[in-house]
C-alpha cells in the first residue's frame, strides 16, 4: 500500500452475517476500529433466511408431535396446529425481516456500520457502492475479512433457470403453506423443508434426491431411518433420481418435472436445495490476482494463502471449509483475535490447538438436522475414516431400548453409533437418530475435541434415567464386540 494511501480503520470486514458480526466485535473487543460492510440486512442468512425461521417453523410441529407421542398427554391434544400462528412466530423470531435491531447493537459496540457492497479495489482497500448511491473508499490499516458467506446453487436443469423456483430463502419465509411441494435435493435443508411444510398442512410434498440415500453425507442408516420416518407422514421420497427438466408457463402456475425415470411430477411450487457457490461473484477478487465466484481458501489461521503480506482474511461459508453458522462464528471468534493479537506484536500462528487456530472444522464439526426425527451427528463416519486410513471400527444401538428413551415417547424409535479409532481406542464420530437426540451431541464433540479415551469415558456415567444412558449401552457394545 503506498504511502499516500491513508487507513481508515484497523479492520474493514465485509459481510454483516452471524460470522461478520463475531469478527468485528472480536477485533473491536481487541482495541481495534472496525468498519463493518453490509449490502442487506445486517445478521445475514441466519437470521433471516436460515436458521432462525426454518427452526421457528419445525419447533411448533415438534411440540405438538411430542405430546401426541405419550399417552395421557396425547388425549389433551384435540385440535390442529394453527398455521397462522405459527407463520406468525416465525416472523417474530425473523424482527419481520427489520434489522432495525441488529444494526443498533452493531453500532452499540463501538463498530462503524456501512451500508453499501463492498469490492476489493486493491491492497487493504475497500470501495463501498452504498444504498444511497455514493461512493465510498475504505482503508484498513492491519486486516480486511471477507465474510461474504454463500448462496444457493441452481443445477444446470433444462427449463429451471425460468421457472421461477424457490430457493431455501423463499422456503422459509413463504407467507402461505403450498399445496403440492416439490423439494430438489434431500440435504440437510430439504429434509427439513420437507418436515416443515408437511406437518404445517401441505397435502403432497415430495423429495428428489439422486443419491441412494437422504442426508449422503451421513451414516447411511441415518438417511435410510429419516426417509422411512419422512414417508410414513406422507412425504413421497425418492432417492436415486434425476430431475431432467422443469417447465412453468410463463413462470406462474404449477411446474412440472421431468424426471429421469421416464416419469412426470407436478407441484404448485419447487424448492431448489443442491448446495451452496461462494458469494464471491462482485468482490473485485481480480484486484488482488484471484478469481471472481471462487472460494477463498485459508490457513488455520483464516487467512487467505494466496495473498502477499497477510492481510486478507476469510472466514465463515465462503472458505468452504464448513458451511455452517455455529462453525462461522467459531472462525469468526479465531479470527478477530489473531488479528487482534498481530496488532500487539503476539506470537499468533495458527500451530494445533492454539487460540489462533480453526481445527475444530476439520474432524469435529457437529450438525443437526431439525427434522423428525433429528439427526444429529459429530466427526468422521465410518467410511470418512476408513478413506482416510485410519484404524476403524463401530458400534450401534437402539435408542428405543434405553429406558429414558421409553420414558420420553411410547414407542420410541432411534438409534444411534460411535465410531472408533481401534489403536487409541478414541471416538472419531458419533450419529445420533431420534427425538430429542439434538441434546446429546454437545458430549460427543467433547469427547471427540478432548480426544478422550474410551476407557476415561467409562467414568463419565450416565443419570437414568435419561436418554444419555445410550453411552453406557454403545460402551458396554464396544466392549463385547470381539
Amino acid at each position: 500500500m503506498s504511502d499516500d494511501i491513508q487507513p481508515t480503520h484497523d479492520v474493514v470486514v465485509i459481510g454483516a452475517g452471524s460470522t461478520g458480526e463475531n469478527v468485528a466485535d472480536y477485533a473491536h473487543q481487541g482495541g481495534l476500529s472496525v468498519a463493518l460492510v453490509e449490502a442487506d440486512l445486517v445478521g445475514g442468512d441466519c437470521s433471516y433466511w436460515a436458521c432462525m425461521p426454518s427452526k421457528a417453523l419445525l419447533r411448533s410441529p415438534e411440540v405438538v408431535s411430542a405430546a401426541r407421542a405419550v399417552n395421557g398427554a396425547r388425549q389433551a391434544v384435540t385440535g390442529e396446529l394453527n398455521v397462522p400462528a405459527v407463520l406468525s412466530r416465525r416472523d417474530s423470531f425473523t424482527s419481520h425481516w427489520d434489522d432495525a435491531g441488529q444494526a443498533a447493537w452493531v453500532e452499540g459496540i463501538g463498530v462503524e456500520l456501512v451500508r453499501g457492497s463492498g469490492r476489493l479495489v486493491g491492497e487493504r482497500q475497500v470501495e463501498v457502492s452504498g444504498t444511497d448511491g455514493t461512493s465510498r473508499r475504505l482503508v484498513a490499516r492491519e486486516a480486511v475479512v471477507v465474510c461474504t458467506g454463500s448462496e444457493p446453487v441452481m443445477p444446470p436443469v433444462t427449463g429451471l433457470a425460468d421457472a421461477r423456483a424457490w430457493t431455501t430463502k423463499e422456503a422459509t419465509s413463504a407467507k402461505t403453506v403450498p399445496a403440492r411441494l416439490a423439494i430438489l435435493g434431500g440435504g440437510v435443508a430439504g429434509c427439513e423443508m420437507a418436515t416443515a411444510w408437511c406437518a404445517l398442512g401441505a397435502r403432497e410434498v415430495s423429495i428428489l434426491e439422486q443419491e441412494p440415500t437422504l442426508l449422503s453425507s451421513y451414516e447411511p442408516e441415518a438417511g435410510r431411518r429419516l426417509a422411512d420416518a419422512l414417508s410414513a407422514r406422507g412425504v413421497a421420497v425418492r432417492t436415486g433420481v434425476r430431475v431432467e427438466r422443469v417447465s412453468r408457463e410463463d413462470g406462474q402456475g404449477p411446474v412440472s418435472l421431468g424426471l429421469g425415470d421416464g416419469t412426470t411430477l407436478v407441484a404448485d411450487e419447487l424448492v431448489v436445495a443442491t448446495g451452496r457457490q461462494p458469494r464471491t461473484e462482485s468482490l473485485g477478487l481480480e484486484a488482488v490476482q484471484l478469481e471472481p465466484g471462487s472460494w477463498l481458501e485459508v490457513d488455520d489461521g483464516c487467512r487467505v494463502t494466496s495473498v502477499a503480506e497477510g492481510w486478507l482474511y476469510a472466514a465463515g461459508d465462503v472458505n468452504h471449509r464448513s458451511l455452517l453458522t455455529h462453525m462461522g462464528k467459531y472462525q469468526a471468534r479465531i479470527c478477530g483475535d489473531a488479528i487482534t493479537a498481530r496488532t500487539r506484536g503476539e506470537p499468533a500462528e495458527p500451530t494445533p490447538w492454539s487460540p489462533y487456530a480453526a481445527t475444530a472444522d476439520k474432524a469435529a464439526i457437529p450438525q443437526v438436522v431439525y427434522s423428525d426425527p433429528e439427526v444429529a451427528a459429530v466427526g468422521l463416519t465410518e467410511a470418512q475414516a476408513a478413506q482416510r486410513g485410519l484404524p476403524v471400527a463401530s458400534v450401534d444401538y437402539e435408542l428405543g431400548d434405553v429406558a429414558g428413551a421409553a420414558l420420553y415417547a411410547d414407542g420410541y424409535a432411534g438409534w444411534a453409533k460411535l465410531v472408533v479409532d481401534t489403536d487409541r481406542e478414541v471416538l472419531l464420530g458419533a450419529t445420533f437418530v431420534g427425538p430429542a437426540v439434538a441434546e446429546l451431541l454437545h458430549a460427543a464433540t467433547v469427547a471427540i475435541v478432548g480426544e478422550v479415551p474410551l476407557s476415561r469415558l467409562w467414568h463419565a456415567v450416565p443419570s437414568y434415567p435419561t436418554i444419555s444412558e445410550v453411552w453406557l449401552r454403545l460402551l458396554e457394545a464396544w466392549r463385547r464386540r470381539d
